[in-house]
């Protein structure tokens, strides 16, 4: 077999010089450096043996033919816009990874039962414009054509912007694939989490992609002197929220269901260092792979904040944001990833995904799984971004043995 990692990385450092800050990997969807991103991973696919082509949502996509022209096609992708001052390898590994996978097939002249397309998604990341998944929702058909309204922070419309990087607002419901055109989506992507690291393994395997309910919570209580309120007396608005982030934190950790629970942004109000605080704010993540666990903590967590903001003599205001399901990934395509992990010698370990993925745009249209890869620290979203040659290489091998061996068992997830 020939080594695949070193060429790969290479690849993967050319590919990250598509910024638009020098020194950082900056490339949001639409963009000038997209478009030019695009054009070589366009020209990268036809030196592997595959006819290139951008689709109307903006997406890159390279058809690797079977022995029959026309055949139904193995989805094989992941995205090419990044978040501001990012890592090299969230998405573009796993784009890149599948042209690496289609031209060792390419140079040993081997067609199979079906074709194979990698797809080169944009706007997975949703910087430029507040919608997610442009790219693999209209591969999948799930498109809403009022994103194409949105604008960035400069004005610029999503239907203008596409215009003007090649593609077709008014044609993006052609990109949808048709009943019998795609066999499965399969997706490479760092793991950006450290269970991989921790367990010592290069790959493992995603059983769900994980469903995600998010709040705005907000407090009212009573701003008073730091000096004068006996504690007794005090209708503390941050010591509440203090209390109740304590709460929703016990009860993730006492899930054994892959449940997590974070608080991530928090304010207070007045601010001043002698007032007690007379308002707080804070948001809320939940996430598990069942959405049977989740929406129990979530209705287990709210409980326990009103109990606190009662006991605590403070008014209680909760809106939910986000409400999104989980994505499972289809047991077909999982036996068949352990399979492949099985036989490169690794031992398979099933995990979930806490991140979205463009897979999740296929869940319930394609049989869809993913294959997560190995990064240092769990780090990603960031310059420190990492991941081995080794690790590179045995990516790709597995992702080859998958296809080599690649069973359509049934038409539905």
């Amino acid at each position: 077999m020939t080594g695949f990692g070193a060429d790969l990385m290479a690849r993967l450092d050319a590919f990250a010089g598509f910024t638009e800050e020098p020194g950082l990997l900056t490339r949001l969807f639409l963009t000038t450096q997209h478009r030019a991103a695009a054009d070589w991973l366009m020209e990268l696919m036809g030196k592997a043996g595959m006819n290139a082509r951008l689709d109307p949502a903006g997406t890159v996509v390279g058809r690797y033919e079977g022995t029959v022209p026309g055949a139904p096609a193995l989805l094989i992708g992941s995205h090419i816009d990044t978040v501001r001052n990012a890592g090299k390898y969230d998405g573009n590994l796993g784009v890149l990874a599948a042209v690496a996978a289609v031209a060792e097939l390419d140079r040993r002249g081997e067609r199979l039962p079906f074709a194979i397309e990698v797809l080169g998604f944009g706007d997975e990341e949703g910087v430029r414009f507040p919608v997610t998944l442009t790219g693999s929702r209209a591969v999948a058909g799930r498109f809403d054509r009022a994103a194409l309204e949105t604008r960035d922070r400069d004005g610029v419309r999503m239907a203008d912007a596409l215009r003007a990087f090649g593609g077709d607002p008014e044609a993006i419901a052609a990109a949808a694939r048709k009943p019998g055109d795609a066999l499965a989506f399969l997706e490479v992507h760092i793991e950006q989490g450290p269970v991989l690291e921790a367990e010592g393994l290069p790959v493992g395997i995603v059983t769900a992609i994980n469903g995600a309910t998010r709040f705005a919570v907000r407090l009212r209580g009573m701003a008073g002197h730091a000096g004068t309120v006996p504690m007794a007396l005090r209708r503390d608005a941050l010591a509440a929220a203090a209390e109740m982030t304590l709460a929703a934190e016990r009860v993730a950790a006492a899930s054994d269901a892959g449940l997590v629970a974070t608080v991530g942004r928090i304010e207070a109000k007045p601010g001043a260092v002698n007032v007690i605080p007379g308002e707080a704010a804070f948001t809320l993540d939940v996430r598990a792979p069942e959405d049977a666990v989740r929406r129990d903590a979530c209705a287990t967590i709210l409980g326990a904040f009103e109990e606190i903001a009662a006991r605590r003599g403070v008014e209680l205001a909760v809106e939910t944001t986000h409400d999104a399901a989980a994505a499972p990934c289809s047991p077909g395509i999982r036996r068949q990833i352990e399979a492949a992990v099985t036989r490169a010698g690794v031992r398979p370990l099933s995990l979930p995904s806490g991140a979205g993925h463009d897979a999740m745009a296929f869940a319930g249209v394609l049989p869809m799984g993913m294959l997560f890869v190995r990064c240092a620290g769990g780090i990603s979203h960031n310059p420190a971004e990492s991941i081995t040659v080794e690790d590179a290489d045995r990516s790709v091998q597995i992702l080859l043995d998958i296809i080599r061996h690649f069973e359509h068992e049934t038409p539905t997830p």
